[in-house]
């Protein structure tokens, strides 16, 4: 029958019994299936984790351009992770640091939460930003 039909005869379940098959245009269907999962894979969003790197002493232009970078990335769906160096004599002087991370938690709320509170790892203190959703 589906050579009379000019179509291919396709096994749908073969570890039944009796083995169903089906009779269709097997390029075809392969191409409907191939232009599906195109669709599908457009359709979802791969949450990145970006890095922005400050310092403890940093000007005032300097944290407002990073700060623009933050809201980008969690505009875009992007969770954030912030990282602040120490370096010499600057870890006598973490609550510098600490305060400079507060202050962008308390200017970051509107468009995200904080998902990972400011901890210290050696000489790098890091915290994780997510998109509000």
């Amino acid at each position: 029958m589906a050579q009379e039909a000019g179509l291919d005869l396709v096994e749908v379940a073969p570890n039944v019994s009796p083995p169903v098959c089906k009779i269709m245009d097997y390029p075809k269907f392969k191409y409907e299936q191939e232009k599906k999962e195109r669709q599908a894979k457009k359709k979802q969003h791969v949450t990145h984790l970006k890095e922005l790197k400050i310092g403890p002493k940093i000007a005032e232009h300097d944290y407002q351009v990073k700060f623009h970078h933050l809201e980008r990335f969690l505009k875009r769906g992007d969770k954030v992770k912030i990282t602040m160096r120490f370096r010499g004599r600057q870890m006598q002087h973490i609550d510098l640091g600490r305060n400079v991370l507060q202050r962008l938690i308390k200017d970051a709320t509107d468009i995200g939460q904080e998902e990972r509170s400011p901890q210290l790892e050696g000489r790098v203190m890091t915290m994780v930003f997510a998109p509000r959703k």
